[in-house]
Formats: C-alpha cells, sequence, structure tokens
C-alpha cells in the first residue's frame, strides 16, 4: 500500500490491503500516540467508532475495538452512521478520539479508516505519520506495553447516537423545508436512515432511492457517484429538488427540478450567498480547491465575495478555514463544511441548508444555481501509472505547457495524483467543450505513456 494515510485516512481492498491485524495495530498506535501527546492526560481515554454498511467493516470494526480497548481506550460502538455524525459525536461527547471505518465513494470491495481528534477534527499530519511509523515498529515483533485487570478498555454500543445527530441538525437548519418534495439518494450507505430521517422531521415530503443497505451494494449505481437515476426520480416524481450522498455521507450533490445536476461549486456559490445574507460568511470568504470551476471564481467575485483556494482534499479547505476563521468552504465533489456547524463535509447537513434555501426564497434551486455559469470541464482519471512521478516528468511537463499556451486566459489545466486510488486526475477547462475534450484526451495520453 505504500505510505498508509493518504488524504482522507487509510484506505484499500479490505482483507486484501485493509486487513483485520493492520486494523488493529493502527487502532493500537493511535492510542499510544495520543497518549504520548498528553491528549488523555489525567482522565481516562474514551473513543467513538462508526462505520459505514460494508459487509468488510463488520470485521474492521471488531479489530479497531479490540486494539483500543486493549491499549486502554473505552469504546462507545454507534455503528453504522455517516463519517460527519461520527465526527460530530466525538466532539459532542468529550471523547478523545474518533474512527471511521469507511471508503467513502469507493466500491464495496474498498474500505478504509479515518481517525479523529478531540473535538471531531481530522488527526494532523504529524500524528497520522506518527501512528504510522509506531505501527511499523510493532509490526516488527515489538512488545507494546499493555495494561491489564481494570486497565482495559470497555466497550459499549451507544445507540443515542442517532437521535442525537438528528437533534443536531435539526438545531441548526436555518428555518423548515415545509411544502418542499425532495428526492433523497443515499447510495445505499451511511446516511440510509440519518437524512430521511432528517429531512422528514425538517417538514419535507420526501421520496428515497438507494436506501436499503445490504453490506454489499453500497455506491452500487447510487449516489453522488451515479446521478442518473436521481436525474430521473425528480422528473418522474416532480420534485422540487434532489439530494445525493455517497458511502459515507460526507458529501452532497444535487439536482434541480428539471434534473439537472448541481455540483458542488454551485453549492457552495448558493450558500454562500445565503450566509452573507444572514452575516455568517466570515471575513466575506469562502475556500475552494484549485479544482474548483473557473466559474464558480467569476460569480462569486461578481457578488463581491473574496475565493481562497487550497490543495485537493477537505481536510486541505479545513486547515485553511480554522487558521484563517472562514466559515463556508468545499469540493466541487461535494464536501461542503459549515465551519460553525461541523468539523468536516456533512452531506445531509448541506443538503438540508440547500433545501432551507430553496423554501425560504421560494426560488428553484436552478434559479438559486445560476448565479454561477460553469465552464465546460473534462477530468479524465488516467489509471495503472506511477503517479509519484507526475511533478517529475519532463514529457508531461513539456505537454501542459504546450495545452496552457493553446488554452491562454480561456482555460486552465490541472494534473493531479489521487491521494486515495492509484491514478492521476487530469482536469481541463476551457470555453468550448470539445477544446478542453481534446486537450484533455492528449494529456491524458500523455500521462499513460510518461508514467505507465
Amino acid at each position: 500500500m505504500g505510505r498508509l494515510f493518504g488524504t482522507d485516512g487509510v484506505r484499500g481492498e479490505a482483507n486484501a490491503d485493509l486487513t483485520a491485524e493492520l486494523a488493529l495495530g493502527l487502532s493500537v498506535a493511535a492510542a499510544h500516540v495520543l497518549a504520548e501527546a498528553g491528549t488523555f492526560a489525567g482522565h481516562r481515554p474514551t473513543a467513538v467508532v462508526g462505520r459505514d454498511p460494508r459487509a468488510s467493516g463488520e470485521f474492521l470494526e471488531a479489530a479497531v475495538v479490540a486494539g483500543l480497548a486493549s491499549a486502554g481506550v473505552d469504546v462507545l460502538r454507534v455503528g453504522v452512521l455517516p463519517t460527519p455524525a461520527v465526527a460530530y459525536l466525538t466532539g459532542a461527547l468529550g471523547a478523545d478520539l474518533g474512527v471511521m471505518l469507511s471508503a467513502s465513494h469507493n466500491a464495496m470491495p474498498d474500505n478504509g479508516i479515518k481517525f479523529f481528534a478531540r473535538g471531531g477534527h481530522k488527526l494532523a499530519d504529524e500524528l497520522e505519520v506518527r501512528i504510522e511509523n509506531l505501527y511499523e515498529q510493532h509490526r516488527s515483533g515489538e512488545a507494546w506495553d499493555r495494561p491489564t485487570g481494570a486497565g482495559v478498555g470497555r466497550v459499549t454500543d451507544y445507540d443515542e447516537g442517532f437521535d442525537k445527530y438528528i437533534a443536531h441538525l435539526m438545531g441548526v437548519l436555518p428555518n423548515r423545508l415545509d411544502g418542499l418534495k425532495v428526492v433523497l439518494d443515499e447510495a445505499h450507505g451511511a446516511a440510509s436512515r440519518v437524512s430521511p430521517e432528517a429531512f422528514a422531521r425538517a417538514g419535507a415530503e420526501i421520496v428515497t432511492i438507494g436506501a436499503e443497505p445490504d453490506g454489499l451494494n453500497i455506491n452500487d449505481g447510487y449516489g453522488s457517484t451515479h446521478m442518473e437515476r436521481l436525474q430521473a426520480a425528480v422528473v418522474e416524481h416532480g420534485a422540487d429538488l434532489g439530494v445525493a450522498h455517497d458511502g459515507d455521507a460526507d458529501r452532497c450533490l444535487a439536482v434541480d427540478h428539471k434534473g439537472e445536476e448541481v455540483d458542488g461549486d454551485q453549492i457552495l456559490a448558493v450558500l454562500a450567498l445565503a450566509m452573507r445574507e444572514a452575516g455568517q460568511l466570515r471575513k466575506n470568504t469562502v475556500v475552494g480547491t484549485v479544482m474548483s470551476n473557473l466559474g464558480f471564481k467569476l460569480a462569486m467575485e461578481g457578488e463581491g465575495i473574496d475565493v481562497v483556494q487550497t490543495g485537493v482534499g477537505d481536510r486541505y479547505v479545513l486547515e485553511s478555514m480554522k487558521e484563517h476563521g472562514y466559515a463556508l468552504g468545499g469540493e466541487q465533489s461535494g464536501h461542503v463544511i459549515v465551519l460553525d456547524h461541523a468539523t468536516t463535509g456533512d452531506g445531509t447537513l448541506t443538503g438540508l441548508m440547500l433545501a432551507a434555501r430553496v423554501a425560504a426564497t421560494g426560488r428553484s434551486l436552478a434559479e438559486l444555481a445560476g448565479v454561477m455559469n460553469r465552464l465546460p470541464q473534462i477530468l479524465i482519471n488516467v489509471r495503472d501509472v506511477d503517479k509519484s512521478r507526475v511533478g517529475t516528468s519532463a514529457d508531461l511537463a513539456a505537454a501542459v505547457a504546450d495545452a496552457e499556451r493553446e488554452l491562454g486566459s480561456t482555460g486552465r489545466v490541472l494534473l493531479r495524483p489521487s491521494g486515495t486510488e492509484p491514478l492521476v486526475r487530469v482536469m481541463v477547462e476551457a470555453a468550448d467543450i470539445d477544446q478542453a475534450k481534446a486537450v484533455a484526451g492528449r494529456l491524458a495520453d500523455v500521462v499513460k505513456s510518461a508514467l505507465g
């Protein structure tokens, strides 16, 4: 697997790359690193552990719980809940550590482990490196210092987590959704119970699809990576809008009443204007990434709102928000962070706030999203290449330079190695869709030949 931690925790094929032994060992290492960092000083440590519905999550959860308890950490097992729910509960319950088992939008055979620090924030890179190094040190046979007797951790099923998280969502919703009809696509994932319950309590008439997880069907033809069924369902049911989550529900994409997709950039634009109107857009700034559509930046500039761009990954968006005191940020993929109410991307919260804006204004989602004109953007994932050489290949650098000269000021090029998968993403924006496709195709071919 190379370096274990990527941009969003540890991921791999469950029971091949990501084994029970690895999950257990990383959990023990995390407990020791946090203890050494002083996180547990003066009290008995507690961790919140949750998962998405993947079949492999069952044995990985058992391994994580066993590792933490063996290291003297009491465990609150919350079961199947979204990633942002685990993050919220970690903070709300005063836990020292949170662990989420999910591979997000990846296919069912994959799984992942994501650690949260006290307060529900993602662990600092430095702590992840220390956890990984300590795990490797002990994997070779060095014995752990283990508690015995009453020092071992206790494990409790915390069934109240579902209602506590729902109550949190209802408490931050700016207005009710009465009169709206909303189609929800749950990707057969972690929000299959949470999201319909939240929207129904908020007053919306709901239709659900992709909300029957069986451990094997997560992200299979449903959710934010497969929008076609949601688009058709919104039109079929005459709904005002549709909301799609991914497997762990830390992201949200939407569909307007005409069946047109509304992406994360457009959602950010709508929420930025709503929050500015409410006096909640601190420093009059929204945070995006280098993958944000150029049309988003132009739209925000036209509205007098500043845009800050970070590297790709909601952790980097969050770092910028925390460092500078911004209130809103996110990614085109639908990770949207409203920092006053969440420590990570929260797809259910985002969908609720988007629907609340439609309800409050009486305007359609299509009209609200129209504040932004998306420039044609082509994204090609080039698989089975050495992504570590993206920044060092002379052939690739020359091809990018040629593409940038061709596009001039009317477009841009971005090549990015994935932080969670073995691939390189080629993104090209241009004023003309045919030009964007042609340039992206040529660059993808060069990536394949130069890095393959």
